[in-house]
């Protein structure tokens, strides 16, 4: 996803000083105009250019017309080119995955809400413990670990969900890039007689080499979506 991102936004860049000597100013974008714009920086409203002029992004109409290198309005009255828009959000979006993670830790993200567990802390909570049959390894094993919905409920995740709540979908990481996908209702035991939990332990004693932390679900013919060595759960909302 973050390379094609990049190429648009380095294409959109070439064609900044072509885009500018068509608006009523002919004067070509300086050097000046995008030194300092630090991509991994997110931007703030009221941001200044090296103009002086201020971008709000918060008031960006994000305009697009048939000559997509004329610039944009803001809500000011002052001119945007949508290259300059797009790095300032790709800036804002690159800041907040770049945001460390402590070592050991699990990161759990719904919205503007963000928790971290740590082994020491997910211990002490009331635990759960499943047997499930891992088609790789032929035998049965066993973890304990708490139900996933009892962690991101504290985050605003319903553990009774209806309506809209049946929007959300649930993003599991490993930290090889490995990637599952459940949905609100799979991980919710008032709708769905599986069970999914942030394990910590198997067979009684912490994970070797799949933890601390490891994403395990019942009912499943193959452990395709368990997810090892798990560092990010991230909530999102489908269109």
């Amino acid at each position: 996803m973050r390379p094609s991102f990049n190429l648009a936004i380095f294409l959109c860049l070439l064609g900044v000083t072509a885009a500018s000597a068509q608006t009523q100013n002919p004067q070509p974008a300086s050097a000046d105009s995008l030194h300092g714009m630090d991509m991994n920086t997110p931007a703030s409203a009221g941001q200044s250019t090296s103009s002086g002029q201020q971008m709000d992004m918060s008031q960006c109409k994000m305009k697009m017309t048939p000559d997509g290198g004329k610039p944009m309005e803001t809500g000011n009255g002052a001119e945007m080119n949508m290259c300059t828009c797009m790095m300032m959000m790709h800036g804002a979006a690159h800041h907040a995955d770049r945001t460390p993670i402590p070592p050991g830790a699990l990161r759990m993200n719904f919205g503007d809400q963000t928790k971290d567990w740590m082994p020491a802390t997910l211990a002490g909570l009331p635990l759960v413990s499943v047997t499930v049959y891992n088609e790789h390894t032929k035998a049965n094993e066993t973890y304990s670990g708490v139900p996933l919905i009892a962690l991101l409920t504290p985050l605003g995740v319903s553990d009774k969900p209806h309506g809209k709540d049946l929007r959300l979908y649930i993003v599991a990481s490993g930290s090889d890039g490995y990637e599952a996908v459940y949905s609100s209702g799979e991980i919710t035991p008032e709708l769905n007689s599986s069970t999914v939990i942030v394990a910590d332990l198997e067979n009684g004693k912490p994970l070797a080499g799949d933890g601390p932390f490891k994403l395990i679900a019942t009912n499943e013919k193959r452990p395709a979506r368990w997810v090892r060595n798990l560092v990010t759960i991230k909530v999102f909302a489908a269109e």
